[in-house]
């Protein structure tokens, strides 16, 4: 080829180079610009003093529909601690799932702790919260749910529809999430539910929060709804305590406002206005954020406040107990032949208190379309080393160079290994629970987290229950073309030596010589689902309306209030609680209004 020629190909492939980046490049910039909210700006461009009827700390998965609902009648102002989700991939694209958790940068969306019991975790660090990192399931909290949480159902019902209308999608289900339907089915979980928003026992197709296009929506897409001139919010805004007055005659100490740190460490006082009987200071900072924000700001246990030096406003032992993480504990399957890329979209509701779902693909990390797509990624996605989830070695074993050797494991691995799915189990409940202490007074450093997996033995059982039925649904004639015939043939594509030390994730069929009861199974491979709550139960921590007991003009609205998950996934009730509770917020706000004005006449 001459040289002319050759510098003519290259100057088409590099202006097709070209273009792709663009495209990427722009739709990114029409994501950015399809929600250019001009009320959201950074936190250093916040005043140093500033007035609001109510003051919402997280715009997580609960705060954002809140702040929006709450903006219909009152000005609102909703501090996030991180930034927005717009534009990042790790968060936007289906295909970039895993790459979120898996990084551990200070402006990660996803903040890392390891819980005291030694199980890798994530924290949203984002405006949308955990909707911005999780798998996307949508599904509703069950009708026995919700009336024992004391919800007006035709009020619930509505604030779901709500919250579906604008993030809720029916996913496109590929061969292997229908071969684990028909697997479940053979299996015996029945009855077929099809298509359905609603937890019902049975196998069922839930909804997504993930459009057609692999394209992410999340709780910060409500904020469409809010009123731009009444909604403010500021990002990489920390709020490190509320503050509390007492009134005069009065003995509950009241909510006035909290204080909040920029990016470059200048503190902010923000108060709620004068006139208002009813403004509020509402936390909604999650399970992790809000038992620790009460107590730094004084509100708890009063020996731990003591003991970092904190002055307690009200002594309240409840704040920070009874939180759960729902264990999972998962299986890889290979297949023989290549599998497409899927999130949750199947799950079998079991009658024994197990809930069964299914990942699928090895093209985590890559986008790969068309023919000409050569890349393939080398990695387990949401079950990878990277992202902490590691569940061939027990929890107190899984180290930072644990989780090294594994990875290198993982990059040896043929590519055939790479083909299959994850068969996971997550349990009702759980019944387990344990509880979050301060480490420090220092508002961005993760408090102390213990969750005490499968120290009831309900759960256990309930695990060693769901991981027999993933094993008869490997076996069933639906999910056939998905596995190998035997485990030598298995074996053969890992090309795993018999004694492979930091493998990266448990197979089924499990090797022979794995001998654990399945008790035994279930803690040592225990990982986290993400679906971890409770902290500050309602009864406990707030009443029946969400507000602080022993204090005034504080109320805690999010997952921190479940004594139990909600359903299999609970981003949708998360959701739903937001909408609902700014609904009947602004409807005593009324009554009060209303009472003001018939007492002058």
């Amino acid at each position: 080829m001459s040289a002319s020629r050759m510098g003519s190909v290259a100057l088409v492939f590099a202006t097709v180079l070209a273009s792709l980046r663009l495209s990427v490049a722009a739709s990114q910039d029409e994501e950015q610009n399809m929600y250019n909210f001009r009320f959201v700006r950074h936190g250093r461009d916040a005043p140093l003093v500033s007035y609001y009827n109510y003051i919402v700390v997280g715009g997580g998965t609960a705060g954002c529909p809140l702040a929006a609902t709450l903006s219909e009648r009152s000005r609102v102002l909703l501090l996030e601690r991180g930034g927005l989700p717009y534009g990042n991939r790790n968060v936007s694209s289906e295909y970039h799932f895993a790459d979120a958790l898996a990084d551990t940068s200070p402006l990660s969306p996803a903040q890392r702790f390891v819980s005291e019991d030694g199980v890798v975790n994530a924290r949203a660090r984002v405006l949308g919260g955990g909707s911005c990192l999780n798998a996307g399931f949508y599904t509703r909290a069950s009708a026995g749910y919700v009336r024992a949480a004391g919800w007006d159902a035709r009020l619930v019902n509505a604030s779901y529809r709500w919250v579906e209308r604008e993030v809720v999608f029916r996913p496109g289900v590929p061969r292997w999430q229908r071969a684990l339907r028909d697997g479940l089915l053979e299996a015996g979980v029945t009855p077929d539910n099809g298509y359905t928003l609603d937890h019902v026992p049975g196998t069922k197709i839930g909804g997504t929060i993930f459009d057609r296009r692999g394209r992410r929506h999340t709780a910060a897409d409500f904020l469409r709804k809010a009123h731009p001139k009444r909604l403010t919010v500021f990002l990489h805004a920390t709020v490190s305590r509320i503050l509390f007055r007492r009134r005069g005659g009065v003995a509950k100490p009241a909510a006035y406002g909290v204080v909040f740190t920029d990016s470059m460490g200048v503190q902010h006082h923000v108060y709620l206005r004068r006139g208002g009987a009813r403004n509020e200071v509402i936390l909604a900072a999650g399970t992790l954020g809000s038992p620790q924000l009460l107590m730094l700001s004084g509100v708890g246990p009063r020996a731990q406040l003591e003991k970092h030096g904190i002055r307690t406003v009200h002594d309240q032992p409840a704040v920070g107990q009874g939180v759960a993480d729902n264990p999972m504990n998962s299986v890889f399957v290979p297949s023989p032949v290549p599998v497409a890329l899927s999130l949750v979209q199947v799950v079998g509701v079991t009658r024994f208190g197990s809930f069964i779902e299914g990942v699928s693909g090895s093209q985590f990390g890559v986008p790969v379309h068309g023919r000409g797509a050569a890349r393939h990624a080398r990695n387990f996605g949401m079950f990878s080393p990277m992202t902490g989830q590691l569940g061939t070695v027990p929890p107190k074993e899984r180290t930072p160079e644990a989780m090294r050797r594994a990875a290198e494991v993982m990059r040896r691995l043929d590519r055939r290994a790479f083909q299959g799915g994850f068969i996971l189990e997550k349990i009702l409940g759980p019944m387990s629970t344990g509880h979050i202490e301060l480490r420090s007074p220092d508002a961005h450093a993760n408090p102390a987290v213990t969750f005490n997996y499968f120290r009831d033995p309900r759960d256990v059982e309930r695990c060693a229950r769901g991981m027999e039925a993933i094993e008869r649904v490997a076996r069933t004639r639906a999910f056939a073309p998905f596995t190998y015939a035997n485990h030598t043939a298995m074996d053969a594509a890992f090309r795993r030596a018999a004694g492979l030390a930091y493998f990266p994730v448990n197979l089924l069929p499990r090797h022979p010589r794995d001998t654990r009861p399945l008790q035994q199974y279930c803690r040592d491979t225990v990982m986290t689902i993400w679906h971890y709550h409770g902290g500050c139960h309602v009864g406990a921590v707030v009443d029946q309306d969400y507000r602080v007991i022993g204090v005034q003009g504080l109320r805690v609205v999010d997952s921190s209030t479940f004594k139990y998950s909600p359903g299999t996934n609970p981003q949708a009730t998360v959701m739903m609680l937001g909408r609902y509770m700014g609904l009947r917020i602004l409807k005593e706000k009324r009554w009060v209004r209303k009472q003001g004005t018939d007492d002058k006449h």
